[in-house]
């Protein structure tokens, strides 16, 4: 009798994401101290943030703002009223010895955000992530490890107080993801929105937008959720999926071999493309939250919300919508195109100016792009317009100038703008499309050029992509390539 092999257990992850985004303020959340990355330490501080006795914290207006319509633009429902807490522990960072964040009152529950991916056989798809909630607090400061590599072993530690007090939005996750594709994707996504909506300017090397991740892995098809583990420490979108990636194989590993998963917090070491132990993960019980005796709660009447709803601009999802399902445009077209706002409104103002949309994008993401990158530009800083842009398309659509010649003069459009029409014809470079001139052209370079005639018609075909070339060296690259082409044919063929 044959005995069946046990069955391996298949597993799949549960993820959600903790993120803390900088708010786009010029001042602390309750003080006046400037908000200025790279200051020298401890120069942005004053006796609030630091928690001097006999302060009182005021809530900056535009943190309620920025709060607010940010939990809009991830359709979450506003609260109508809702207050901070203290949050306690202790740690040198933390002039207070408490945090002021929000508990079981946030500003803002129960939303959603949407990604976009390809799956593996190419094919976008979309998922809808859900939001927890959205709550405003202030960031606590930096400490400084000197002497190791890592916390344990350092030396000595320096403390810059220049952040405590700074603006924070934390943003938290349904257990929705189950990849650490899906987890980067929805990290982009949450960055994309806050960029358009200018709440945050989302730089993650400069601390603006923070991800920890909270995992664990089950079963599939089991209902309950295996041991959580947070993972910090992660700089990168690309270092949130390593290291996602690799904590479900440690985890799976762990299962399978019977050693238990430990509830904790751990770090994501980018040296070693690991994770590793940090603490023992604390639970809310732990932070003794009460409400905050020196804050008033907060009010957002409907007419306030409206408001605020009203100046919203049209967010990434909307717009990638609107390219693939009208534009007609491919995933990764609309990806690229709808990274930064300022170049997706670029691109729309060139499709309304009359230019295809495909053509658009071509020109946008390409020659356009790579200028910028060059350098160091905002699409908001070049000379060429999107009017001018559309015009230069046009020109190529009607046949008046070949996309070489296109190319050829449009450094000068983007660095002194102006009529591409007017360059063009100012320059001579109007494309040459009259056939009896172009025959005349080709007849002379096949007689000039009779053993190369003679190799094509013996079957080295590859030749016409030669005699194209003289023409349009002879020609100065004016001659129109499609009627180039349509002519030679027949007559290197002997027609």
């Amino acid at each position: 009798m044959t005995i069946a092999a046990p069955t391996k257990t298949q597993y799949e992850a549960v993820i959600g994401l903790e993120t803390h985004c900088q708010l786009a303020t010029k001042t602390k959340i309750f003080s006046q101290s400037s908000t200025a990355f790279g200051a020298q330490p401890n120069t942005h501080i004053d006796p609030i943030c630091l928690g001097l006795p006999g302060v009182l914290p005021v809530l900056n207006e535009k943190v309620l703002e920025y709060s607010v319509k940010t939990g809009l633009a991830l359709n979450c429902q506003i609260a109508p009223y809702s207050k901070f807490d203290r949050k306690q522990y202790f740690y040198p960072d933390l002039p207070k010895n408490y945090q002021i964040s929000q508990y079981d009152l946030p500003i803002a529950e129960h939303g959603w955000l949407e990604i976009e991916l390809i799956d593996d056989d190419g094919n976008p798809y979309r998922k809808r992530i859900g939001i927890t909630r959205l709550h405003m607090e202030e960031d606590a400061g930096k400490l400084v490890h000197a002497g190791s590599d890592r916390l344990s072993g350092s030396a000595y530690s320096l403390v810059d107080y220049n952040r405590a007090g700074v603006p924070l939005m934390e943003i938290v996750s349904e257990p929705d993801i189950r990849s650490g594709k899906e987890a980067a994707e929805y990290g982009q996504e949450l960055r994309r929105i806050v960029r358009y909506l200018g709440v945050s300017d989302g730089n993650m090397q400069e601390g603006s937008l923070r991800c920890d991740v909270n995992i664990s892995i089950r079963p599939v098809g089991q209902a309950e959720f295996g041991t959580k583990v947070e993972i910090k420490n992660m700089n990168s979108f690309s270092a949130i999926q390593k290291a996602i990636d690799f904590e479900i194989e440690r985890q799976i590993e762990c299962l399978n071999s019977g050693e238990p998963i430990v509830q904790e917090t751990r770090l994501w070491e980018e040296n070693s493309q690991q994770t590793i132990s940090m603490r023992v993960k604390e639970g809310s019980s732990d932070y003794r939250y009460f409400p905050e005796p020196d804050l008033c709660p907060i009010e957002v009447s409907v007419e306030q919300r409206e408001a605020w709803k009203g100046e919203l601009p049209q967010l990434p999802a909307q717009k990638r919508h609107y390219y693939e399902d009208t534009l007609g445009l491919s995933a990764y077209d609309t990806r690229v195109l709808t990274e930064e706002r300022d170049v997706a409104e670029y691109f729309e103002s060139v499709v309304a100016a009359g230019a295809p949309s495909k053509l658009a994008a071509n020109w946008v993401m390409g020659d356009i792009t790579g200028y910028i990158n060059e350098g160091k530009l905002k699409i908001t800083e070049i000379a060429l317009t999107p009017a001018i842009l559309a015009e230069l398309i046009s020109l190529i659509e009607q046949g008046t100038i070949s996309g070489k010649i296109a190319k050829e003069i449009l450094p000068e459009l983007l660095e002194k703008g102006g009529s591409a029409k007017a360059l063009v014809e100012s320059k001579g470079m109007t494309q040459i499309s009259d056939q009896g001139e172009l025959e005349r052209i080709i007849d002379d370079l096949l007689a000039a050029n009779p053993d190369k005639v003679e190799q094509y018609r013996a079957g080295k075909t590859k030749l016409q992509g030669f005699f194209v070339g003289q023409v349009m060296k002879l020609t100065s690259g004016r001659a129109d390539p499609k009627l180039t082409n349509k002519l030679l044919a027949p007559k290197l063929k002997g027609n």
